[in-house]
Order: structure tokens, then C-alpha cells, then sequence
């Protein structure tokens, strides 16, 4: 924490690149930390037609392994495994997150068996795990979401408190593999704009790393309209 105090300056406002290559030179530690953005929207959580939501598929990926599940079954079940996912079932597997395993990173679903995954909302909901077709978690193409997920593809969403929180990488990653992953969900997420927000979209930017400091950015610099 020491070198980090003297590395960092809180009441800074720092460019991206300055930003990346200060939290690169930060001691390191025992394991590869993830680093994070968080974004302040300009938008009013209370209206459902202000939400902020989308998938981006990060072209370095995130640098975390994924544990893919998939609820299907006949050919689809078999596409699944083809392409790559971890755990395929249906009924077995439904029983088996009904007694609470979330064991694992992101869940597809082919729309057949969303009914009887649709129970499962209060073990799933809360985790974030429960597929939707918006977010391309619920399709017929099987194969192609989990080769996506398998890929970088991830989601991002508002939270309650108007924030988007999101991996961009590791912190071994080269600098300017972090930029474009992290300007390729800026995109992304500019692209999400309900078109009832007003002023300014993007309030702030903060990046970090997992055992690192949250470092301010200044987004006035950034091109990702």
C-alpha cells in the first residue's frame, strides 16, 4: 500500500493510457488480478425505459476462464458439447441448480427448456446467471453462444444505483490490449443510450485492478461515440 501511495496521486484525474501503464507498475501480487471499470451513467434508474444493458464480445477476452453451462437436450445438448461447453444436461442438471450449484460462469439455454429454468429465477437471479434472449443466452444457435461466451463475449447492465460495473482484462495483459477491450465496451455501451436520456451519458470512469487503486479517468479525452 505504501508503494501504491506513492505511485498514485487521489486527486488526479488521469488520462487512459496513463492510467493503464500507472496500474501496471503497481507492486504485483500472487495471482493475475482482473482489472475493472466502473461507469456513472447519466441516467434516472427508476424508468424502465432507462436502463442500460447489452453484450460485447472484449477482442483480447477477459482473461478469466469460463465455466459454461448449457440446459438442452437431443442435438442441441450434442452442438454444445462440440462447441466446447463444460457442463450439458437438462433435467439432471436443472435438479442439480435447484439444490444450489452456481458453480460456474455463464448458462445458455436452448428456449424449450426456459420453462422449467424460469423456476430456478431465485437461485440464478441473484448471481446473474439467468439467461436471457436479449443477451443471447437463449437461443437456438448453441454452439455459436458458447464459442462467443468461450471468446470474451460478456454482459453488461445498469445497477440499481445507476453504475457499470465490467472486467476488461487482466493485468497481464499488454497495455494497449487493455485499451481496446476497454474502448470496445465503451462502444458498446454508448450504443445502449435509451433514447429518453438527456445530458451527459457517461458522468464518470474509474479503473482498478483487484488488490490495486481506483484511478479517475478522464473521459472528455475519449473518442467512443
Amino acid at each position: 500500500m505504501k508503494a501504491i501511495d506513492q505511485l498514485v496521486d487521489p486527486n488526479k484525474v488521469y488520462k487512459l493510457e496513463e492510467a493503464v501503464a500507472l496500474l501496471k507498475k503497481c507492486p504485483a501480487t500472487k495471482f493475475d488480478q482482473t482489472v475493472n471499470i466502473a461507469l456513472k451513467m447519466g441516467i434516472d434508474v427508476k424508468k424502465s425505459d432507462q436502463q442500460v444493458r447489452g453484450t460485447v464480445s472484449l477482442p483480447f477476452g477477459t482473461g478469466q476462464t469460463v465455466t459454461l453451462v448449457v440446459i438442452a437436450k437431443g442435438e442441441k445438448a450434442k452442438e454444445a458439447l462440440e462447441a466446447g461447453a463444460d457442463f450439458v444436461g437438462a433435467e439432471e442438471l436443472l435438479e442439480k441448480i435447484k439444490g444450489g450449484w452456481t458453480d460456474f460462469s455463464a448458462l445458455i439455454s436452448t428456449p424449450d427448456m426456459m420453462r422449467e429454468l424460469g423456476k430456478l429465477g431465485k437461485v440464478l437471479g441473484p448471481r446473474g446467471l439467468m439467461p436471457t434472449p436479449k443477451a443471447g443466452t437463449v437461443t437456438t444457435e448453441v454452439a455459436k453462444a458458447v464459442k462467443e461466451a468461450k471468446a470474451g463475449k460478456i454482459e453488461f447492465k445498469v445497477d440499481k444505483t445507476g453504475n457499470v460495473n465490467s472486467a476488461v482484462g487482466k493485468i497481464s495483459f499488454q497495455q494497449d490490449q487493455i485499451i481496446e477491450n476497454l474502448m470496445t465496451l465503451l462502444q458498446a455501451v454508448s450504443r445502449s443510450k435509451p433514447a429518453s436520456s438527456k445530458g451527459i451519458f457517461l458522468r464518470s470512469m474509474y479503473l482498478s485492478t483487484s488488490m490495486g487503486p481506483g484511478l479517475k479517468i478522464d473521459v472528455q479525452t475519449l473518442a467512443f461515440g
